[in-house]
């Protein structure tokens, strides 16, 4: 990337590598919500987030954007076609898997989107789906359940029929990046080492089912990165030799979006913020009175952006 590149350097990587440079987008978690106002989502400012973090990829000339989910605030018609309008600026293609709070929960008060209906609207027409960008494979997974699937709990879990598929798919092609909404263990044990070590009493956000199995796959297959949403924060970790990057959230703090350069020396990843110093102000003030959990992932969030880059494998 050029010195006038936005952001902060997050992370320089050996690989994916690409014959030919390609621009990515990664956008993750704006929970956008037309109807609801408050807690530490700023639920009254995530529609304006979002079509902040669009217009500014917009403008960046990137080949795709991918999304690891949880574009609505619970499943809403309303909400998905908000998305959809705030879609149409883009002219690069979006590859988004749903995130928990996109698909059917027992005890919705309203009619949720089908997984099907989401991966026509903001997909590749199903799950889980491979698409190239320029000659880089990306392979999309749902964790996050269906109508018949997870639907008690926000966990998530990569099943028997899409490791299957993954492993058949990593057979026949070099360097993917793969996105799934839920996180790998490394990650997650950043969150619990600051709760045992500093807020004993912040909860850990639902987290991946026999997430072992699916990195086993991974591995096996030489999947060298994990694009990942979830935890709202910009995070990673290494497991088996897949490297994984948790994308943050555009609607709250640190409200930002990826950008990553895949080009024949490797991958360089540069985080994006999309709000002013008033509005990261505002979010970061929100979250740390929100709860004991959501004042545990803001220290981590600043902490990791005091930490930039978080991983230089040119070091």
């Amino acid at each position: 990337m050029t010195d006038d590149t936005p952001g902060l350097l997050l992370a320089r990587l050996d690989t994916p590598t690409t014959s030919q440079s390609i621009r990515l987008a990664a956008v993750a978690d704006p929970h956008v919500s037309t109807r609801a106002e408050g807690t530490s989502k700023l639920f009254e400012h995530t529609l304006d987030h979002f079509e902040a973090a669009i217009d500014d990829i917009a403008s960046r000339h990137v080949d795709a954007v991918l999304s690891p989910g949880d574009l609505t605030k619970d499943g809403e018609e309303w909400n998905a076609a908000a998305v959809e309008n705030a879609l149409e600026s883009l002219d690069a293609p979006f590859y988004a898997v749903p995130g928990n709070h996109d698909v059917p929960k027992v005890g919705d008060a309203h009619d949720t989107l089908a997984v099907d209906g989401f991966a026509d609207r903001f997909g590749a027409g199903a799950y889980p789906f491979h698409e190239q960008v320029g000659d880089l494979d990306v392979l999309g997974l749902n964790s996050s359940g269906s109508g018949n699937r997870l639907t008690e709990t926000h966990d998530g879990h990569i099943d028997h029929d899409q490791r299957n598929w993954l492993a058949a798919k990593l057979d026949g092609v070099d360097d993917p990046l793969v996105l799934v909404h839920h996180n790998l263990e490394p990650v997650t044990d950043q969150l619990r080492r600051h709760r045992d070590r500093v807020s004993e009493e912040m909860a850990i956000p639902p987290t991946m089912r026999d997430v072992d199995t699916f990195v086993d796959v991974l591995a096996d297959g030489g999947a060298s990165l994990v694009l990942t949403g979830h935890f709202h924060l910009p995070l990673t970790g290494m497991d088996r030799g897949v490297r994984e990057i948790a994308t943050p959230t555009t609607c709250s703090f640190p409200q930002s979006y990826l950008l990553l350069e895949v080009g024949p020396s490797g991958t360089e990843i540069r985080l994006v913020p999309i709000a002013d110093q008033d509005g990261l102000g505002l979010a970061h003030d929100r979250r740390t009175r929100d709860s004991t959990t959501a004042r545990g992932l803001t220290s981590i969030g600043a902490a990791r952006l005091a930490s930039m880059p978080l991983v230089d494998d040119a070091e």
